[in-house]
């Protein structure tokens, strides 16, 4: 049984299948209606107006609506578009059991405990006949698919099929039009217009369901008596045909199977069961260890089933869809209605050839499920789960022809868990059960016998005398011939192996992942799925097209990924040629799918730096939007994707991130915004391009930086300029900083005496020696003129001169990019305008003649001069020489530039595979998944300081030139001249295990002195560091792992005391973490400690059956004698009344390890769930949250474990 969809939750009562959509409901017995994506495994919506449970549910065939009933004896119709009740129908007067729609006509029927059925007009909203006959709950009541039935069951031991022809016929005669008629009173004892046509008996006990079968005259039902009937009818009557017997307890729900010979029931006795409707057997039988199950429900075209359970549901198929099939040159070789099947991808004929021995064994999933072909034999291995694990071996007539009639002798047959061919005529066979790989000829006699050095559940082919074997979790490359492993790959759960056309590549494909790897089993990229992936298949490109459930799409060598195509139904790829993909759907048919790969193979001619390709494909593809784009610029490409861009925005920012300030300049204009104006701004300034940081500065009036910008570029009658802007503004600011950029000490006196600042203004005056103004000055302030510092020397306070002035400011030269030149001559016309850049003083002058003053603001008018003058002396005078012809230059003089080496942190990121490395290497986004995988870690926010140390600590900085930025060298630990510029010895570490040692020690002398805060700090402090600590052999391995248990209990145990230590007005809890701590796994020394205190601290309180108990361990420790003396005299004491005058919530009988969150005991026996790094003992509560001991990974996630040292990666 495939499961497909399993999410946990209340009991689910009602099921249905949308009929096209991936779409399932689930009424739930908390009142709840879910509405769940079994394909993605999400849930979509949530309806809840129900009071009480929801036993009955229902998808319309066409229409987006829904139909629910309820233990509140109310019917809904809903609308899942629009999210709402749409109406509500009343008149049951007890539970509702079931309700159905009717596939043509408007009609809901509905089974309820006050022993009726009633059907509805939905669309009228009336009840429009009501079924009485049954005497006791009727229990469900559906539709029959094609006719005028209805048939129902009931506790009073009987089925009832109904005949509601008649009402058909007034529904649709116009005279008797029923919608318009009120609802019918007179059905209260009977409908006139339907009645009982069979009545079914032979349960012994209440029916609970009954189901027609959808084209067969055949009726199943499932009773409280443990059986399941098979009834069939004609025009006159309806009969038993046989009983299936199985279930152990009452049976809950029954159908038949949409599209198989076969019916399912499901049973309080927590089993689905399926029978053969032929043999009348059971064939197969799932079981869940708690949950009883309460309903089934059939996909209408799908094979897939769901059953709701006490915890929820499981969306499931019996059996594997997937056609065997194998692809061998132009040919696919598959089967398909138990014949084997050749098909030409050229012609697209496809001819049946011989005939597949069916299985003696009945039962799912005991159909082919791979082939593997010879094709210079002739020769066809057909591997199937039958007898656990089969194969059968043809060999066709050496004259064969696809499509003639050709005799082929009977199949040999053997037991193997799969088998490949490895040779011409040799095939291998996988013996599990003894770890070793049969090697056979076509006679299936046994030629050679292979142990592997590894347990193996699947081979696969990998060439001449090669095998992939799949093993846990990894998949390796095994020589039959040396008996060698040629190479290994971490793949867990492989299901399926696609060699590349050339054999160098091969993709394993398991549930949701995608490796792609070298012949040798390097890896070369890996990718993650949320849909399920199908098959896969590599196109001449070497391009990997693979199909998920609802895509297909694409995979290059260097990892990036993208949608070719959605899809209505899973297809299984078999091959593609250009634009064509061949697949097979689930029926088993070829079909051809045009597919468009422009965007697939651009990608991977601009990975492989075509850059010829790439810029035809630009010419002449349509390669268009937004993803593009954004993966041109990841890339570092914005230049191409500027191509592409249509859209201004996008086109200004590609055009900024390429340096390509014209394009911006356009396209800045077209948009007209500030905050593109400034971004310009910044990125002219970045490249020193100051007549478009002056142009930009104008557009936005940012007077200010435009001031600025004229002073650092030596523009003086510009900055004049701009005091007069500042003047006719009021800007008294602004007038101030310009005369202060320009130097002028009468304008900026001018500026202080007119804002009123006659002090300012006449020491200005004075301090630069302009006495006549500053006699004017005292004169207007009388006696109250402004005391000058004496002793101090003045200067005159003007502004730098530039080193340039006029012009650009070479900061950044721009070069081209690879492809500028030959796109300028293929860009649109729309943006081929005039170069906006020539010329020293380049952009809109501000012209303060032309200038006007409106509401308190300055309009600038454009002013643009002629900056150029025409080359009057003729230029360098640059005259040909002859030379003798003898005289060249030869290669060998030529300088050849140096090949740049690798980084040495890029070596240690390609090597090295340890999260303290990586760490180390500056590659923190891999040290940190790798924390995270080995030990479940989320929090990284500790670890920050710790992995900034180690990466400081392994590098030197090497300063240089002021205006150059520093040189950064990696440390080696173990540096030696190998005389490789490529092999280089491990990082140094500033971490090790003799500091962690040392550390652990302070530790415990902080703790022995009482200083718990300290000792907790410290101890915390060993616990993030221990994560990206590297050690060399397995015995330091060893050592690590102890520390982390010894660390972890005293982390807890600290915690306990300080938490003791905050409570002041408990004594109960203080004295039960105060015994909760002497149970932590600590040092003698300490130990004593932690039960001397608990023994006072219980004394104290009262409790001396438990202060008795501490002080008989305190002197189990062999305590020193002070300590020995006061527990022999507390023992004493407490034998005299050994009792406790309050309960704590302590045993010291039962053993227990304590909380880490809640400070409480975990009894042995009692759930719990635990810490993936540090191993600390949570409350099942706890799960999915942050573990309080380490603060660092999620209790109760999975992890792989740590990985401190190389021994362990080997």
């Amino acid at each position: 049984m495939g499961s497909r969809l399993d999410p946990k939750g209340n009991r689910v009562l009602g099921l249905s299948f949308h009929p096209k959509r991936p779409w399932i409901l689930a009424s739930l017995h908390s009142g709840v209606i879910r509405l769940w994506d079994y394909r993605m495994g999400i849930l979509i919506d949530t309806f809840d107006e129900h009071h009480g449970p929801v036993r009955g549910v229902h998808f319309h065939k066409s229409q987006p609506l829904f139909v629910s009933g309820g233990d509140d004896c109310k019917i809904k119709v809903w609308n899942y578009k629009i999210r709402r009740c749409l109406f509500t129908l009343t008149g049951h007067l007890d539970y509702i059991r079931t309700v159905n729609f009717h596939n043509e006509y408007p009609w809901i029927v509905s089974a309820s405990d006050d022993q009726t059925i009633r059907i509805w007009n939905w669309q009228s909203r009336v009840c429009i006949s009501i079924l009485s006959g049954h005497n006791h709950y009727v229990m469900c009541a559906s539709f029959h698919l094609k006719e005028d039935l209805v048939v129902s069951a009931s506790l009073d031991q009987t089925i009832r099929v109904w005949d509601v022809s008649a009402l058909r016929k007034q529904t649709v005669s116009p005279a008797n039009d029923i919608l318009k008629l009120a609802p019918i009173t007179a059905d209260l004892f009977g409908g006139g217009d339907i009645v009982v046509k069979y009545v079914l008996e032979g349960h012994d006990r209440g029916v609970n369901w009954a189901s027609f079968h959808p084209s067969l005259p055949l009726i199943v039902s499932g009773a409280d008596d443990r059986q399941v009937k098979l009834w069939r009818m004609n025009d006159t009557k309806a009969w038993e045909v046989d009983t299936l017997r199985g279930h152990i307890h009452n049976v809950c729900c029954v159908l038949f199977h949409a599209r198989q010979d076969i019916i399912v029931s499901n049973s309080e006795d927590k089993s689905i069961r399926v029978w053969d409707m032929s043999k009348r057997t059971c064939v197969q039988n799932f079981c869940r260890e708690y949950d009883r199950f309460w309903v089934l429900s059939a996909h209408p075209e799908v094979n897939l089933l769901a059953a709701g359970h006490d915890s929820g549901m499981i969306v499931f198929k019996l059996e594997r869809e997937r056609p065997a099939y194998v692809v061998f040159g132009g040919w696919l070789l598959y089967i398909k209605d138990r014949f084997l099947r050749f098909y030409e991808f050229a012609t697209q004929k496809d001819n049946s050839s011989i005939s597949i021995r069916k299985p003696l064994s009945s039962g799912p999933n005991q159909g082919p499920r791979s082939l593997s072909y010879s094709p210079t034999e002739y020769a066809v291995l057909i591997c199937s789960d039958v007898d656990d694990g089969s194969y059968e071996l043809y060999v066709l007539p050496p004259n064969y022809s696809p499509g003639r009639s050709n005799l082929v002798h009977e199949p040999k047959r053997g037991i193997g868990g799969s088998a490949v061919f490895i040779a011409r005529n040799r095939f291998a066979v996988l013996d599990k059960s003894h770890y070793q790989v049969t090697i056979k000829n076509l006679k299936n006699e046994v030629t050679k016998k292979c142990d592997l050095p590894f347990n193996a559940d699947k081979i696969f082919s990998a060439g001449t005398g090669n095998l992939l074997c799949r093993s846990e979790d990894s998949v390796i490359l095994f020589d039959l011939q040396q008996r060698t492993n040629l190479g290994e790959i971490r793949a867990p759960n492989v299901k399926y192996i696609v060699w590349s056309n050339d054999m160098e590549n091969v993709a394993l494909l398991s549930k949701h992942a995608i490796i792609i790897a070298s012949k040798k089993l390097s890896e070369r990229c890996k990718l993650r799925e949320t849909i399920r992936v199908k098959s896969g298949a590599w196109d001449d490109n070497g391009i990997f097209i693979y199909s998920t459930l609802n895509h297909i799409k694409y995979c290059l060598p260097n990892g990036d990924s993208g949608i070719i195509r959605t899809l209505d139904v899973p297809v299984y790829i078999t091959r593609v040629s250009g634009s064509s993909l061949y697949c097979l759907d689930r029926d088993g048919k070829n079909r051809v799918i045009q597919i468009d790969t422009s965007e697939c193979v651009f990608k991977l001619a601009l990975m492989k730096k075509k850059y010829d390709e790439v810029m035809s494909m630009i010419r002449n593809s349509q390669l268009c939007g937004r993803a593009i784009i954004a993966y041109l610029q990841q890339k570092g490409f914005p230049e191409v994707g500027l191509h592409f861009a249509r859209d201004e925005r996008t086109r200004f920012k590609l055009a900024v991130e390429s340096g390509n300030i014209q394009t911006a300049v356009a396209s800045a204009k077209e948009i007209d915004e500030k905050e593109h104006w400034h971004k310009l701004g910044v990125e002219a300034l970045r490249q020193g391009n100051a007549g478009i940081v002056e142009y930009a500065y104008q557009r936005t009036k940012n007077f200010e930086q435009l001031s600025f910008l004229y002073l650092i570029t030596g523009n003086l009658d510009k900055l004049t300029k701009m005091l007069r802007i500042a003047e006719m503004k009021n800007d008294v600011m602004g007038q101030f900083h310009n005369a202060l950029y320009l130097g002028d000490i009468k304008e900026r006196i001018k500026i202080l005496q007119e804002s009123g600042h006659l002090p300012l203004a006449y020491i200005t005056a004075s301090v630069h020696g302009l006495t006549d103004i500053a006699d004017t000055l005292a004169a207007d302030l009388g006696g109250n003129l402004p005391t000058l510092s004496s002793g101090k020397k003045s200067s005159l306070l003007m502004p730098p001169v530039p080193i340039l002035r006029g012009g650009d400011w070479p900061l950044l030269r721009v070069t081209k990019g690879i492809f500028e030149g030959g796109l300028e001559n293929s860009a649109p016309a729309a943006y081929g305008e005039e170069d906006e850049g020539n010329g020293a003083d380049w952009g809109e002058d501000i012209a303060i003649e032309n200038a006007e003053r409106e509401n308190g603001q300055v309009i600038m008018a454009d002013d643009k001069e002629a900056t150029g003058r025409e080359n009057e002396d003729g230029g360098w005078d640059m005259e040909e020489l002859e030379l003798p012809q003898d005289v060249g230059i030869t290669h060998n003089t030529l300088f050849v530039t140096p090949t740049q080496g690798m980084p040495v942190s890029q070596i240690w990121t390609q090597k090295l595979s340890l999260a303290g490395e990586h760490a180390v290497a500056g590659n923190f986004d891999t040290a940190l998944r790798l924390l995270n995988c080995q030990l479940g870690i989320t929090n990284f926010s500790p670890l920050k300081p710790i992995i900034l140390d180690l990466y400081m600590g392994g590098h030197v900085f090497l300063p240089t030139l002021a205006s150059l930025p520093v040189v950064p060298l990696a440390v080696e630990r173990d540096c030696s001249d190998t005389g490789s510029p490529n092999v280089r010895a491990p990082p140094a570490l500033v971490y090790s295990l003799s500091v962690l040692e040392e550390k652990r020690r302070v530790a415990y002398r902080a703790t022995t002195e009482g200083k718990f805060s300290e000792a907790l700090r410290l101890f915390v402090n060993i616990l993030h560091t221990i994560p990206v600590i590297v050690v060399e052999t397995g015995k330091e391995v060893d050592e690590v792992k102890k520390m982390i248990g010894i660390v972890k209990e005293y982390v807890l145990g600290l915690r306990m005391e300080v938490k003791r230590k905050e409570i002041k007005d408990d004594a109960l809890r203080q004295q039960e973490l105060a015994t909760y701590f002497t149970h932590c796994k600590l040092q003698n020394a300490h130990l004593i400690l932690a039960l001397q205190n608990a023994m006072s601290i219980c004394y104290k309180g009262g409790n001396y059956s438990t202060a008795a108990n501490m002080a008989c361990r305190l002197l189990e420790t062999d305590p020193p004698t002070n300590y020995a003396t006061k527990a022999i005299q507390v023992r004493k004491a407490c034998e005299r009344n050994l009792q406790d005058a309050k309960q704590l919530n302590y045993d010291f009988r039962n053993p227990f390890v304590v909380c880490g969150s809640s400070f409480t005991p975990i009894y042995h026996g009692q759930k719990s769930v635990s810490c993936p790094y540090c191993t600390a003992r949570f409350v099942p509560s706890m799960s999915g949250k942050l573990c309080t001991i380490c603060d660092l990974s999620i209790v109760g996630s999975d992890a792989s474990g740590l990985l401190c040292s190389a021994t362990q990666t080997r």
